[in-house]
């Protein structure tokens, strides 16, 4: 089984136990996330749309950590112009594991 979520401006496909990366959240080491944005859920042949979510669908997670990602180096310059630019950047994120899904008064764990 594996859901679609929106998160931090982003979508992703997440399953049960996965582990993923996604737009920092103020939250502490430990504590659980209930996300509620689901677009989309599919258990084995059977899938549900929402429009845009999917009604009474949620996804909990564990916080297990938060950091950066590596640096993205910019470089910017005009040719014949005496002009160049660099400038660097780190996203923070948080890093989550999925646990379970809620989906039609069923629940669905990892493995």
């Amino acid at each position: 089984m594996y859901a679609v979520i929106k998160t931090g401006g982003k979508q992703y496909r997440v399953e049960a136990g996965e582990k993923i990366r996604i737009e920092r959240i103020l939250a502490d080491i430990g504590s659980e996330l209930v996300l509620e944005q689901v677009l989309m859920v599919a258990d084995g042949d059977n899938v549900s749309m929402g429009k845009p979510l999917v009604d009474g669908a949620t996804v909990k997670a564990t916080v297990l950590g938060q950091g950066r990602h590596d640096k993205v180096r910019i470089f910017k310059m005009r040719r014949r112009k005496h002009y160049q630019k660099h400038q660097g950047h780190r996203q923070n994120y948080t890093e989550i594991q999925i646990t379970e899904f809620l989906h039609k008064g069923k629940t669905y764990h990892g493995t």
